[in-house]
């Protein structure tokens, strides 16, 4: 790993790269600058590259293996007869609007009997990394109690809602964006923020194509092998006071590639309700400066299913509303 960071600085101009952060450093001497550099990713960035995460090397390399057999299978004749390729054989020169370039199932504790049944290990491969990715997302959830002066376990507890512990939602999008005949006419997927909190993306190891927006410019999230790309959604932002920001960012098609992509995302109960933290607020001339409203995250998704390619401003003031 340490060799792939050498070479992965020294062809990208660092200061243009999202971070790349090792998570195995926090539980040494140099704890004190990781939650720093963590604290500072979630500010400048909201995405971050983490290294030394915990997750097997050999559980990955099972995920990539299962995701690529699962997409030639069960997936690949279909998606030469589906809507978005029938627009673009039928449109002529024509862009497309309102459409992606992608693939795409979602994964979740709810709908296991509708998983993938005739890939070999799909099931057993995805159950395994889903239970990891979780463990991983409540550790770093902690991290970001830490960096916010928040008691440990408040994002948690928040996101679990007034139900009780465990009530938070983890779902899985297993994502395949193929080769594109013609990629000036149709992106992979659309420039949006993640609704959620903490999304947690194994993307592909070899093909690119995902980018984040910062100051004025699309900035490439290049291909890192074996690391978890972690990004900062709404809710974080809301709960944070605007401190950490989630990110506008969007993935572009290619003509020669399929490009794999494994998003899991860790978000709040549909019932929680969400509000700056108290301790984020600062006083001033006897008022709150409390940047975001207070909502049910439920209400927040009726609004973001409708608007989730448009500025999330308007999100927050249509939610304040209901």
């Amino acid at each position: 790993m340490a060799i792939l960071l050498f070479f992965f600085f020294l062809l990208f101009d660092i200061s243009r790269a999202i971070p790349v952060l090792d998570f195995s450093k926090l539980n040494g001497h140099e704890r004190a600058k990781t939650l720093a550099h963590i604290a500072n990713a979630c500010e400048d960035w909201g995405f971050f590259h983490l290294v030394n995460h915990g997750i097997a090397k050999d559980l990955l390399e099972r995920v990539k293996k299962v995701s690529t057999d699962f997409y030639k299978l069960e997936r690949e004749e279909n998606f030469k007869n589906s809507k978005v390729m029938k627009l673009l054989n039928e449109t002529g020169d024509k862009k497309l609007e309102n459409v992606d370039w992608e693939d795409i199932i979602t994964l979740t504790d709810v709908n296991v009997n509708e998983w993938p049944s005739q890939t070999p290990g799909f099931k057993e491969t995805f159950k395994e990394f889903r239970y990891e990715l979780k463990k991983l997302a409540e550790k770093i959830l902690e991290v970001l109690d830490e960096n916010l002066g928040l008691p440990k376990g408040y994002i948690k507890k928040a996101f679990d809602g007034e139900e009780g512990e465990n009530n938070a939602f983890f779902g899985t999008k297993v994502s395949h964006y193929p080769p594109c005949p013609n990629p000036k006419r149709v992106i992979g997927l659309r420039p949006h923020t993640d609704a959620g909190g903490l999304i947690l993306l194994f993307q592909d190891d070899e093909v690119g194509g995902l980018q984040v927006w910062k100051d004025g410019e699309w900035i490439d999230v290049e291909p890192l092998k074996n690391t978890i790309v972690i990004s900062i959604g709404d809710q974080i932002e809301v709960i944070s006071n605007g401190r950490y920001k989630s990110t506008w960012h969007r993935v572009l098609s290619t003509t020669d590639s399929n490009r794999r992509s494994v998003a899991s995302y860790y978000n709040p109960s549909h019932k929680a309700t969400i509000a700056p933290a108290p301790q984020l607020m600062k006083e001033t001339n006897e008022e709150w400066n409390q940047a975001y409203p207070k909502f049910v995250f439920g209400d927040y998704m009726s609004v973001y299913y409708q608007q989730k390619f448009h500025p999330k401003e308007p999100r927050f003031q249509a939610v304040s509303a209901i």
